[in-house]
């Protein structure tokens, strides 16, 4: 089994996913995705993974979503996700990948369901 979470130390559910990752005898590849981002193909097969679109993962509190005018409804999901490549803070976290399937850890408990599969 093969897991990645894509993980912000700073941030306290993120610390906690990793945790509960750990106590459950799995030891993931940790990518700090804001200084390794994902590129484009990375980030479109999570979000298919995720069965998300962009802005479903988009973090809407950050500065930059509003000052990108990132609400916008008119936006192309191609420009949503340029903005999230351009800018990984607005990437909602942590997301835990497994083989193919992922779980968005918030709350942590819910990557559980894809490591017990």
């Amino acid at each position: 089994m093969t897991v990645t979470i894509y993980h912000n130390p700073l941030c306290s559910k993120s610390r906690q996913t990793l945790q509960l990752l750990k106590d459950n005898a799995v030891e993931p590849e940790v990518i700090e995705y804001l200084k390794e981002p994902p590129d484009r193909q990375t980030l479109l097969k999570v979000l298919s993974s995720l069965a998300m679109e962009p802005r479903d993962l988009m973090r809407k509190n950050e500065s930059i979503y509003k000052e990108l005018n990132l609400a916008d409804k008119s936006l192309s999901r191609d420009r949503l996700i340029d903005a999230m490549l351009a800018n990984p803070i607005l990437i909602e976290r942590p997301i835990v990948v497994v083989n193919n399937t992922a779980a968005l850890g918030r709350p942590p408990e819910n990557v559980l369901k894809i490591i017990e599969s």
